[in-house]
């Protein structure tokens, strides 16, 4: 027997039984979680920075130590536990912006990359706006706190693994009592160990 894609999940190409029992169990598996909404629908996530807010987080980094763009990529990565790497377009080009402004300016370094310090201008622009800039800290620091201990991502892609064997496996021909008991004895046991963590 062969099932439509049900719900929305997946493909429209015909599911053994296995495949869209498993579409229908785990369809909303991300729900709630992550960047995954109901039924498996990508959400739109909210915009890490909003105007203005990226060039004072890279202006406080820059002011603890000087940096160039990778450093400053790694650092908000760091930051937010890997749930936010901004890229280069838009990390250089606000270099860029900083260093035209006059609120940072390059250093001699070792490095064959362009190293930035912060000038007095940069210095006072914080000074400015202090409070501002400890908010987005502290938002960059709850944020890197919260995926950390929420991170899943290697779990899902673990059970994304199992789903894809077992949907595999399942649904190919000649299956027997005796095959289903191995498995169902192995998911059991993987039940059993994850429970006793």
């Amino acid at each position: 027997m062969t099932y439509r894609s049900w719900n929305n999940c997946g493909s429209r190409r015909p599911r053994s039984w296995p495949e869209a029992l498993l579409a229908m169990q785990f369809a909303n598996w991300g729900q709630g979680s992550g960047d995954w909404g109901p039924r498996g629908q990508r959400k739109r996530r909210r915009r890490m920075f909003d105007g203005g807010e990226l060039r004072l987080v890279l202006l406080k980094l820059i002011e603890e130590e000087p940096r160039h763009g990778y450093d400053l990529i790694r650092a908000i990565e760091e930051m937010t536990a890997g749930d936010y790497t901004p890229s280069p377009g838009i990390i250089y080009p606000t270099l860029s912006f900083l260093e035209d402004g006059g609120l940072i300016k390059p250093v001699d370094s070792d490095d064959s990359r362009k190293t930035f310090k912060i000038t007095k201008d940069g210095k006072a622009e914080l000074e400015e706006k202090a409070e501002e800039v400890e908010a987005l800290m502290d938002r960059l620091s709850r944020h890197g706190k919260r995926h950390a201990k929420g991170d899943s991502a290697a779990v899902k892609r673990a059970m994304g693994n199992l789903f894809a064997v077992l949907g595999h496996r399942l649904s190919a021909k000649g299956i027997d009592e005796e095959l289903i008991r191995e498995v169902t004895d192995i998911l059991d046991e993987a039940a059993q160990r994850i429970e006793r963590l």
